[in-house]
């Protein structure tokens, strides 16, 4: 439709003419209504005939709309709301009253300024996935995956991740930590810890294992995590007190009880042989921690000297926990930390007598 309201061009499908769509350019996060007078000259007032009307066809049905009340009295508010593989309509006819977007904090969506849906566990898992889906997009167009020249194991990958990664996430309202530009904003209610490539090393040689890993954090601690592993594309998902899902499926850990019968994947070379069945070095914790969660590892630890951030293995962490395996730090101290500086040493395990044997077989 034209900006006069003319008839199609070229190509182009007849349509019915029912109204004027009007688009914000506003960065704020208001809804248009007319009595706090938005600052709009409507050309003329646009008349509703009656209570329903079909727009993108989508029959609109407006019970407290009486007839022929003009746009400016009663804003008509329609909001595009950009997704993953998808785009959400959302109509109403109540100013601010959006999806019930009055009654709680909001979130504004990845690519839209304008409109904030809550700030839930879905709204949450959005964001982190749209945050990954950006990374992988900016990988994808790096030439030169080698060393970035700025700090020592800093890749360029790092760098490419990160910016794109702190951009989405700032601008959803989040606070973040990352491994490689430091904390932003954290003050507000729900800080992401990131790990924008975990593996970086396996990435610049093409090891088909490296991340990205992100873990919402509330006063609570862990709320909400994603693992997407950007070679293959699988992604672990957990929501604290809703499980933990591969790829939209449900997933478990092995059930080892007994460190002989184990294989277990370490960080850092172990000083002697610990009386493991096998033994992996994969590079990418987060990772690692996922492959515990869904039975694929029996056990994982932080050893021989490597310490890790918690952008490491926040994101594991909760898909762990809440697929039902276990996690401890080996010296005894908390695990969750918003602290940049911060190193810890994890350990995770199918179940408490491995975590048990596998914790006292690395302190001793």
């Amino acid at each position: 439709m034209g900006e006069g309201g003319e008839g199609p061009g070229e190509g182009q499908r007849e349509v019915e003419f029912v109204g004027r769509l009007l688009v914000l350019g506003q960065s704020e996060y208001r809804v248009l209504k007319g009595q706090e007078g938005p600052g709009i000259d409507l050309e003329s007032q646009v008349q509703v005939e009656g209570a329903s009307a079909p727009i993108f066809r989508v029959e609109l049905h407006f019970p407290d709309l009486a007839k022929r009340v003009g746009l400016d009295e009663m804003a008509l508010i329609v909001h595009m709301e950009a997704m993953i593989d998808r785009v959400i309509l959302e109509i109403g006819h109540v100013s601010g009253h959006i999806d019930n977007s009055h009654r709680k904090l909001s979130l504004p969506v990845p690519g839209s300024l304008r409109y904030r849906r809550p700030v839930d566990d879905d709204g949450l898992l959005e964001v982190l996935h749209a945050t990954a889906s950006a990374v992988f997009n900016a990988l994808g167009g790096l030439d030169d995956w080698g060393l970035a020249g700025t700090r020592q194991g800093q890749y360029r990958s790092d760098l490419a991740a990160d910016a794109v990664a702190v951009e989405i996430l700032g601008k959803a309202g989040l606070g973040v930590m990352s491994e490689e530009s430091g904390t932003h904003h954290p003050d507000r209610p729900v800080v992401v810890v990131i790990d924008p490539v975990d593996g970086s090393t396996n990435a610049s040689r093409g090891i088909p294992w490296y991340a990205t890993s992100l873990c919402a954090v509330d006063a609570e601690g862990p709320r909400v995590a994603v693992v997407v592993n950007q070679a293959s594309g699988v992604r672990f998902e957990a929501v604290r007190g809703g499980g933990a899902r591969k790829d939209g499926r449900p997933i478990s850990p092995s059930g080892c009880e007994v460190l002989e019968e184990a294989i277990v994947a370490f960080s850092g070379y172990p000083p002697r042989y610990l009386g493991w069945s096998q033994y992996r070095c994969l590079g990418a914790a987060a990772l690692d921690l996922c492959a515990v969660a869904e039975g694929v590892l029996d056990g994982y630890a932080a050893l021989g000297g490597s310490q890790l951030g918690s952008w490491d293995y926040l994101g594991g962490m909760l898909v762990c926990s809440e697929a039902g395996a276990v996690m401890v730090e080996s010296q005894g101290r908390e695990l969750v930390t918003l602290e940049h500086a911060a190193r810890r040493t994890p350990v995770a395990a199918s179940t408490a007598p491995l975590l048990e044997s596998l914790r006292l077989a690395i302190v001793t």
